[in-house]
């Protein structure tokens, strides 16, 4: 069991992060605000565009994994259909991609 393993001496590390575990599990499983999560998701999406737009590449970046955060809570919720997780992954995919395109010019 994981929560065996030990931290230290007199610790494990089930003593030191089984409860913020479970309360973030219960919190991505059960309590998460979907129609929230759904809008901070276009938002952060948004919000890296305007940022590579910039040329800033690391608010950019934040902001997409940001969006890929909000999908996987969206995601634990089954929030999200089949069809359309490919879309979210899709777009996540795509700012991605041009995060590194554009460090990558950067570059130069």
């Amino acid at each position: 069991n994981v929560y065996d393993i030990k931290w230290s001496e007199h610790t494990t590390y089930g003593d030191m992060f089984k409860e913020r575990e479970y309360q973030y599990s219960k919190y991505n499983f059960e309590v998460a605000d979907v129609k929230m999560l759904f809008r901070w998701f276009e938002d952060a999406s948004n919000e890296a565009k305007r940022a590579l737009n910039e040329k800033l590449v690391y608010p950019a970046y934040d902001y997409v994994m940001l969006a890929s955060h909000i999908f996987n809570t969206l995601d634990a919720r089954k929030a999200i259909s089949v069809t359309e997780r490919q879309n979210y992954i899709l777009k996540i995919r795509e700012l991605s991609k041009a995060c590194a395109e554009t460090y990558k010019e950067l570059e130069k």
